[in-house]
């Protein structure tokens, strides 16, 4: 059987004060009405039945992603106590899929990114199930080809390429995993054309990446372990909430990634995005004659350039005069304004939002 898990638990905190700690950026409806969570679960449905698609997501964000997904088995939302990262929540994942179905081949998306044309990831995804349902001891990462050296995302070095039976797409022996490089390492990496940007994204059978986990996170086997046994038993939200807790906070890439064996990578030439920052806007927005970014019912501009201006609230107005390169993201009980070159510092901003007005406005 054939399961595709989405990653849906990040707060984005780059996008305050619309994603909030109670709201997170997955489920804002900032795309044409639609949220990244909807256009993530729609890219699976032409492989994947609605009730083989599970959602891995922070407790608070359960109902949430219930109300936004209603056509998803109310079970198949994992409430995950803590916060643990990638290794805990796949894990985690992969310990359900396992118990239930011990051959069970398993996708790996994360719910806030853009993909297009949604068509060739679908493709991918079709041949790395082939793959790994071919040779189960073996996994699938996807690299994105890189358009400019990006000093902020990780790398996959690629070696040579297979035409394996069934695929359309070439199989690349994976060779290592970079973390973000400096400027001048990132150059190097596109330059060589054997680099891709790491998307993140992976297939494997739940009991290979099981395994691994079990070789190079040990400490995550008695966990797993205690959650397997208990969850079909009166006491699953007990156990899940002592034993995840125990689990060691790292990403599956430091975890397993870069010391695994038999790791194999799809390229996908698309147009790719995390949308992580209120600048990413402008790789999925098309701005207007003034290179303006306007997500609103309506909207006034006089004399503004290179601007971004957002609410997700259709009746309220956004209107400016003579701004330039200047954040204005509305809430209903708070608004950013900020030079869209300080908005890195939003970090900065919310430990002092914390210290002196509390958690209210976080």
């Amino acid at each position: 059987m054939e399961y595709a898990v989405i990653m849906a638990g990040g707060t984005g905190k780059r996008l305050w004060p619309l994603s909030r700690e109670n709201r997170p950026k997955q489920v804002l409806q900032i795309l044409d009405g639609q949220t990244l969570l909807r256009r993530c679960f729609d890219r699976l449905l032409p492989i994947f039945d609605a009730r083989n698609i599970i959602v891995l997501t922070n407790a608070r964000y359960a109902d949430l992603v219930r109300e936004n997904l209603p056509t998803l088995p109310p079970d198949n939302v994992i409430a995950e106590p803590a916060v643990r990262d990638t290794a805990g929540a796949i894990g985690l994942a992969a310990t359900i899929l396992a118990k239930s179905n011990p051959d069970a081949s398993m996708t790996v998306v994360t719910a806030d990114q853009i993909i297009d044309p949604p068509e060739l990831l679908q493709q991918a995804l079709k041949d790395a199930l082939k793959f790994v349902n071919d040779n189960p001891d073996n996994m699938i990462t996807f690299g994105i080809q890189p358009t400019f050296p990006s000093t902020l995302l990780g790398y996959v070095k690629c070696g040579p390429s297979q035409k394996f039976p069934g695929c359309q797409n070439e199989i690349y022996a994976v060779e290592a995993f970079k973390e973000k490089p400096d400027e001048q390492a990132a150059r190097n990496y596109v330059d060589s054309g054997r680099y891709l940007w790491n998307s993140g994204m992976f297939v494997w059978k739940a009991k290979t990446i099981l395994a691994n986990l079990d070789e190079f996170l040990p400490a995550a086997t008695e966990p797993f372990a205690r959650i397997r046994a208990d969850w079909d038993g009166p006491e699953r939200q007990q156990t899940l909430a002592e034993y995840f807790l125990k689990l060691p906070k790292i990403s599956i890439d430091f975890a397993v990634m870069e010391k695994a064996r038999g790791v194999h990578g799809i390229k996908l030439d698309c147009r790719w995005l995390d949308l992580g920052s209120f600048a990413a806007l402008t790789d999925i927005i098309t701005a207007d004659r003034s290179n303006n970014i306007v997500v609103a019912g309506a909207s006034e501009l006089l004399d503004c350039a290179g601007s971004i201006l957002i609410t997700e609230d259709k009746g309220h107005l956004i209107a400016g005069i003579g701004l330039k390169n200047i954040i204005v993201a509305h809430s209903p009980d708070a608004t950013l304004v900020c030079p869209v070159d300080q908005a890195h510092r939003l970090k900065e901003l919310l430990e002092l939002i914390a210290k002196n007005a509390g958690d209210s406005y976080l």
